[in-house]
């Protein structure tokens, strides 16, 4: 059994090709895919985050808003950068979202990915720390975001306040209980996997990773939920972890399916550079007839091993094929693979 949701980028573009052609297109546009996927028995609707681009960039509101339009959904991100992030300010939205939503939020997190601008955080009033990196920064910063959700209190109250204090030092509020235990960490390499294990996070891995050994894409990442899962056990946490990869995976059986992706070309990992320094393996597309798609997606090692599925949406051919999508795969594959 497995849990399937999908992930939009919530691109949009004045295109009269494009389905999705304004920011409000695709805020509410996301919001109706995820009441659709919820009809359809989909487990969860997650947004990525990417700022001065169109795209999702601001994602609390969205969040809340799915959050009081749906009832069971899982609702989250993959990922917002925390390079950007100011985590009490976070901690205070992501507690009223996930209130809102009747504690359904499944938070993911990570270092960031390469930018619409050069050091983009730095417009947002943030810097490394003297002798650190962006990636050091953004650590720092979901260390004290896991902190101050536990619910501690750490701020001195005002002896004249303007309305009465609880007894003792104040925490972040809204506070929502269990939402520590619902974070999770985008790791493109296996030693940021080891990190996040240690500090009680769960595990999202995307299309895209670290290519630290040369095998296929899907080995490396199977091979690097096998080490997040082993630090994670000697870390000695009380509860399981979750594990998350992505995929763009699309069953042909309409026209509408062959046409957009039926090209007949088999798709392969392919191998590039994220930064200057660092060569990542960015993994396959699937798109294949349903028992064709059944056979190759037996042999994918990292979805074996993982507990949540992601779907990558092509979001701006609308809601309604991408709502065809979810249940394409949902009707078609899932049942036949045993993940539902």
């Amino acid at each position: 059994m497995k849990k399937i949701g999908f992930l939009s980028f919530g691109h949009w573009t004045p295109s009269p090709q494009s389905q999705t052609r304004t920011a409000s297109d695709a805020l509410l546009q996301a919001i109706d895919l995820a009441v659709a996927a919820e009809a359809l028995g989909a487990d969860g609707a997650y947004f990525r985050v990417h700022h001065f681009a169109r795209q999702l960039g601001s994602p609390f509101p969205l969040l809340a808003a799915v959050g009081a339009k749906t009832s069971r959904i899982e609702i989250g991100t993959a990922v917002i950068d925390m390079r950007y992030e100011n985590p009490l300010y976070m901690a205070e939205d992501a507690g009223a979202a996930d209130i809102i939503a009747g504690g359904r939020l499944q938070l993911g997190i990570s270092r960031g990915s390469p930018e619409q601008v050069i050091d983009g955080w730095r417009h947002f009033g943030y810097q490394p720390p003297e002798g650190g990196t962006e990636a050091d920064m953004a650590r720092r910063h979901a260390e004290v975001l896991l902190d101050v959700l536990r619910g501690e209190g750490f701020a001195q109250p005002n002896p004249r306040p303007m309305f009465p204090n609880p007894p003792g030092l104040l925490r972040i509020e809204p506070h929502s209980e269990g939402l520590r235990d619902r974070i999770w960490w985008g790791a493109s390499s296996n030693a940021t996997a080891t990190w996040a294990a240690k500090l009680g996070m769960n595990l999202q891995s995307s299309t895209l990773k670290d290519d630290e050994s040369g095998l296929p894409f899907h080995v490396q990442q199977a091979d690097q939920i096998r080490v997040f899962r082993e630090a994670w056990k000697a870390a000695g946490h009380a509860r399981e972890p979750r594990v998350s990869v992505s995929r763009s995976i699309f069953a042909l059986v309409d026209d509408r399916d062959r046409a957009y992706f039926g090209h007949g070309s088999p798709d392969e990992d392919k191998i590039g550079f994220i930064d200057e320094k660092t060569r990542a393996i960015f993994g396959r597309s699937y798109a294949a007839a349903p028992d064709v798609l059944i056979k190759q997606l037996a042999n994918d090692e990292a979805i074996a091993e993982a507990d949540t599925l992601l779907l990558t949406v092509p979001n701006q051919l609308g809601v309604d094929y991408n709502a065809h999508v979810i249940e394409a795969i949902m009707t078609h594959i899932a049942p036949a693979l045993g993940w539902r």
